[in-house]
This record gives C-alpha cells, structure tokens and sequence, in this order.
C-alpha cells in the first residue's frame, strides 16, 4: 500500500506537469461564445482534478465574453471535467461502485481499491449524474424509434427471441408517493413500480424438449415510469436486439393488464404466454380462500385444477370455477375475480402447445432480473429513492449489465 501511494504521488506530480496549458498565441486569444460575439483570454486559471493516480493541479486558459460576461475554459470540454473536480477515470469509477452497492460502501471501495478519497455524496451524485446522461441518450433514441427513425438490424436470421415484462415495487420518500393508494386500502403507498424488461434469445432445447436460454444473450431495460412510456422502451430494446428478423417471436409476463397493453400496443403477432406459475399461484390463493386452514384438502383441490391448467384445458378449468357456489360474498368475489383472470388469458395458457415448439412457459428470467438488477441495490434496508435517483441508477445498471459500459463512454469522446 505505501508502494503504490508512492507510485500515485509521482505518476500525479507528472502528471500536473502535463496539464500545464501555455498561454495561447496571439491568434488563439480569441474564441466563439454562445451569444454570437467573441470571448477574449484572460489569464491562465488552476483547478484542482481529482485523477486515478491522486490529485493534480491543472492551468488552463480562461476566456470572458465582454458582451453577455459569460466564461469558458475550453480545455475543460476537451478534457471532459467541465463542471466537475473528478477525471473521467475516477467518474467511471464512482458510477462503477455507486451502481453496484450502497454509496458509502461505493466509497470506501475507491479508498481500498484504488487509494482515493471521495465522499459518500461524491459517489452518489456522480453515479447518479452519469445514470442520468445514459437515460438521456436512451430517450434520444426512443424519440428517433418514435420517429421511425429505427436502425436496420442486419444479422443471421434469428431462431426465437423472447420479451419478457414484470415490475417490481421500489420504496421512495413520502413526496414520490403523494395521492397514491397503497396496497392495503386507506393506507398511502410506500413504493412506486419500477417496470423491467429483458430480451433474450433461444437457439436449442434439452434431451426433454425443454427450452434452453442461449448463454450471455439477456438484456435489460427498467425505469420507474408509466406503462405506456415503458412500452416504448421495451420495444426499442427488442429491435435493436433484432425483433425484425426473429423466426419466432414471444412476449411473456404475468396477468398484469399493463402488459398485455404492450404486448398488443408494440408486439402484435407475436406468441403471448402467461407465467405458468404465476397462474399456478392464482390457484393456489384461490384454494386457501375454499379451504382456510386445511392444507389437505387445498392439495386435493389443486391436483385436478392444477392439472386442468398444465394441459391447457382452460375451458374445463373455467367450467370448474363457474361451478363453485359460495354464499359469503367475500368468496364469491374472490371465485369472480379468478374466474376472470383465467378467461381474460385463456390462449396464453395453451402450455402443452407451446411445450411442443420447445418454449418458456415461465418467466424465471425476468424474475431474476428484478431481484438482481432492481432488489439487490434498490430494495435494502433503509434506503428510499427519490424516482429520479432511482431511474438513473438503474439505466446505470441496465448498461452495466448490458455490457454496454464501454460503449457509453467512448460515445462520449465522440
């Protein structure tokens, strides 16, 4: 550790040495400024840069328009620092730490692994600030989408390719949740839903017939926003991911009326599947409501019914459930309510049918991706997000996931 703080102090006294900027020739004191007239040189100014090996000092020319008095330090853009005391290195840094664990765990990662010192806040704003540019530039893209505007996906023809949509609640401060009804009725929301989506890919099947994911091939989009713009950027995901040239084409979720919307809004033709065990669960509730503390008979219950449903015999099921007389309102709502989610989604529920085409018929993949992208770093203990920091920090960790990372920062030196 005493090495390398070495070898830091020298490779930052250098690099000081580098950054000193001279003052500009007679015809470089005159530059372009926003308002349409010409800012002048003044002096050369210094700033203080935090860097990957410490702390360097650089001097830059300093520019002041005499017309609108606005400053510019030109080096500062061509530099990537304007407006910030952090290098682009210790940025990516902080948005690597900051969108993988709590910000002060972030923090004391940049002084263990790399000997910085950055505040708590430090990485919170700059991974924040960087999740922000990356959902940006992602809303540029979906206006283009809207416009029409969509790249042509070249590439081998795809054999099948999956859409896959849930939403998992997010815990936020008091004034994110004003007016909204929480779960419970007359109690205020805590959460707010952020929707995620995944597109992956399907090329083979096991010796059972069972469909197998293609490796490394899933990716992601979440943010905490209305259907109707989540629809819009789960449709550019599957496009870029080459929806356009896919043999066959899947969109699953749960019962969720939102995302059927989407699926009938931005997917139509493609095959719609419920959850298989989504809808086992619809059973499951129902068949503790019948029978209140008698286990041997919900498991009696849910043989024949479950079975109605892994056959796809979904007219047999709802006949099953019509049939159920129950003088408590409460049940016969309940039976209502059931009854209508099975008949509202009988042909996403043609399970023997689409076992033969060797297809998911479980949303195991994006329930991971909840639990991995959005529950392990934005559901722990303690911590509520405004929607804001929410989003940025999953656009961040959408990228990351991606394994665009990469690509958002060379797009920046464009």
């Amino acid at each position: 550790m005493a090495m390398r703080s070495a070898m830091h102090h020298a490779g930052a006294t250098a690099l000081s040495e580098l950054l000193q900027f001279p003052v500009p020739a007679t015809e470089q004191r005159s530059i372009a400024c926003s308002c349409g007239h010409q800012a002048g040189y003044q002096e050369l100014r210094s700033k203080p840069v935090l860097t990957a090996v410490g702390e360097v000092t650089i001097w830059r020319p300093y520019y002041l328009c005499a017309h609108c008095h606005c400053g510019q330090f030109p080096a500062d853009v061509d530099l990537d620092i304007a407006h910030t005391e952090f290098s682009p290195g210790v940025r990516r840094m902080q948005a690597v730490v900051g969108q993988e664990a709590a910000f002060d765990h972030g923090r004391q990662q940049m002084k263990l692994l790399a000997d910085l010192e950055v505040t708590t806040k430090a990485v919170e704003r700059t991974a924040e600030a960087i999740g922000e540019d990356i959902a940006t530039r992602q809303q540029a893209e979906i206006q283009r989408a809207l416009q029409l505007d969509l790249p042509i996906i070249v590439g081998k023809p795809i054999p099948v390719l999956y859409t896959q949509v849930d939403g998992t609640g997010v815990p936020v401060v008091k004034k994110e949740t004003v007016g909204r009804q929480g779960k419970t009725e007359g109690q205020p929301a805590h959460t707010r839903e952020a929707k995620l989506g995944c597109v992956f890919t399907q090329t083979t099947w096991d010796s059972e017939g069972y469909a197998i994911r293609d490796p490394d091939s899933t990716t992601y989009v979440g943010a905490i926003e209305t259907a109707e713009e989540f629809g819009k950027r789960i449709y550019l995901e599957a496009w870029n991911r080459g929806w356009s040239r896919a043999e066959k084409k899947v969109f699953m979720g749960d019962g969720s009326e939102w995302i059927w919307n989407i699926a009938g809004q931005h997917f139509p033709g493609a095959i719609q599947i419920v959850d298989l065990f989504h809808a086992r669960q619809h059973l499951w509730d129902l068949a503790r409501k019948l029978y209140p503390n008698q286990e041997a008979e919900q498991r009696r219950w849910m043989m024949v019914h479950q079975d109605l449903l892994d056959e796809g015999k979904i007219e047999e099921l709802l006949a099953a459930l019509r049939a159920i007389d129950s003088p408590n309102p409460e049940l016969a709502d309940k039976i209502r309510i059931e009854t209508g989610y099975f008949e509202n989604n009988t042909d996403r529920m043609r399970y023997p049918k689409f076992r033969n085409q060797h297809l998911f018929v479980g949303t195991g993949v994006i329930e991971a991706g909840c639990k991995a992208l959005v529950g392990s770093r934005c559901k722990q203990s303690g911590m509520f997000w405004t929607v804001r920091g929410a989003n940025a920090i999953l656009a961040l960790r959408c990228c990351q996931f991606n394994g665009r990372f990469e690509d958002y920062w060379e797009a920046r030196r464009a």
